[in-house]
């Protein structure tokens, strides 16, 4: 990969021992530090990477950067702040292979549209991409830092909560393709408002290459201003409502999924999607713009996305070892992704349930957004709520008397494991609401995936 020297210059600092040892790759986790790679000493609020420094040396580390030096035996680069220093090495590295990078964010979808890039990219040559959902100042460094010489394209996920950050991933990815895919109400408690978050996700496009291309929802509200954000750059727009949109189509949900209908100047385009909800259209778009602008054909990525399987925890189709279909939604959640999923839980059959943790992140208007979403399940048909957790008690009062509110998880699961065939469930939730275990406990017994 490189050499402690070529590191040491790159940081700003010297080696403390043999310059010319070569390391295969960066590391920040010392318990799977492999021969000959450099250790990255991190400090969290819950651990410190420089109290693992023996056990690095140990597993035959090429050497170590770090903010104070430790007495072990291993080389060590010692520089101010080691996460300046990981996003430096990151940004050095990606500069040295002339790939086309693409980074994506948004309130939602980023993950999915990531994989899609990636099927699609994949048809036409080596491609990297971000690993699950390592989308932050750590995770997209160790990233770009997989980067290989044989590597074509990389296709990278950057996430944010805060303004600044999206700042400080464009400016070490230098993308070629910069997208967006929506603006929400995600980590609103960390914004004046929804304008202050949509100009956040437009800081992806700081350090776009000068020739490169921002590609936006045309259909989301910020859509203008990311326009303007993106200037002099090339624009392209998706859309599942303009028809004078760059890349537009139609959606048609099914069974299991649904039938983008792409329209272009070649003609119409059908594409079946294994996944469900009028959102993963707009996904697939994101995805076929980017397409196009590598040149992809149009039956390339039709095949390419008929592959892409729901990723874990999001609108995933399960079926509960009691026969009941379960559209597993735990990941996350957030006001707009909510209503997206009511959309597709109230386009299924039978008796429809909605299972509901609290959304965070979302300020002094919480509550609010809690009793919108009862509202919005209630207007949708939903047939039953049922919550758990303090804030999303407030939707059982709008949601009326087919909401039940459930002090534990306990009591919430032995109310699923009573629905088998003909009931169809959703659960949904933010992260800290732990909504997976509900799906876990659920599916405790032998079951499978709906195929």
């Amino acid at each position: 990969m490189m050499s402690l020297r070529e590191a040491a210059m790159v940081l700003g600092t010297v080696a403390s021992a043999d310059a010319s040892a070569r390391f295969q790759q960066v590391s920040i986790d010392s318990r799977k530090m492999l021969p000959g790679s450099l250790f990255v000493a991190l400090r969290g609020p819950n651990h410190d990477g420089h109290d693992h420094l023996a056990a690095v040396a140990a597993s035959g580390a090429t050497g170590a950067v770090v903010e104070q030096r430790s007495s072990v035996n291993l080389p060590q680069l010692v520089v101010s702040d080691t996460r300046i220093a990981l996003g430096q090495l990151a940004e050095y590295w990606r500069e040295r292979w002339p790939l086309k990078l693409i980074a994506v964010t948004g309130s939602n979808g980023k993950t999915t549209v990531k994989e899609m890039i990636a099927k699609i990219t994949s048809q036409l040559g080596p491609t990297l991409s971000t690993l699950g959902n390592l989308n932050n100042e750590i995770g997209v460094p160790l990233t770009l830092l997989r980067v290989r010489p044989f590597h074509e394209f990389a296709v990278v996920e950057m996430g944010m909560s805060a303004s600044g950050e999206l700042t400080r991933l464009s400016a070490i990815s230098h993308p070629d393709i910069a997208v967006i895919t929506n603006a929400g109400a995600a980590h609103l408690e960390n914004f004046q408002d929804m304008r202050a978050v949509a100009k956040a996700k437009g800081e992806i496009f700081n350090d776009l290459a000068a020739d490169g291309t921002a590609v936006i929802n045309g259909d989301d509200p910020a859509a203008e201003l990311w326009r303007e954000l993106a200037a002099p750059r090339r624009v392209v727009e998706f859309s599942l409502n303009n028809r004078a949109a760059s890349i537009r189509g139609e959606w048609q949900p099914t069974a299991n999924g649904g039938e983008l209908s792409l329209s272009g100047d070649s003609g119409q385009w059908p594409v079946q999607l294994q996944l469900f909800g009028r959102e993963n259209g707009a996904n697939a778009l994101a995805a076929i713009a980017v397409g196009y602008l590598l040149g992809a054909s149009a039956e390339s990525m039709a095949s390419a996305l008929a592959l892409c399987q729901p990723v874990s925890g999001r609108l995933q189709l399960m079926a509960t070892p009691a026969g009941a279909r379960l559209i597993d939604d735990s990941y996350n959640a957030n006001p707009d992704s909510l209503r997206l999923a009511i959309d597709v839980l109230a386009q299924q059959s039978g008796q429809r349930t909605l299972v509901l943790g609290d959304m965070a992140e979302l300020g002094s208007g919480s509550a609010e957004f809690h009793r919108e979403a009862g509202l919005a399940a209630r207007e949708a048909g939903i047939e039953r709520l049922l919550t758990i957790g303090n804030d999303s008690r407030h939707a059982t009062d709008t949601f009326g008397v087919a909401a039940e509110h459930c002090l534990d998880r306990a009591s919430l699961v032995g109310y699923l494991q009573q629905l088998g065939e003909g009931d169809t469930l959703l659960v949904k939730g933010s992260r800290s609401a732990a909504m997976d275990k509900i799906v876990a406990e659920l599916m405790a017994v032998p079951s499978g995936e709906i195929g």
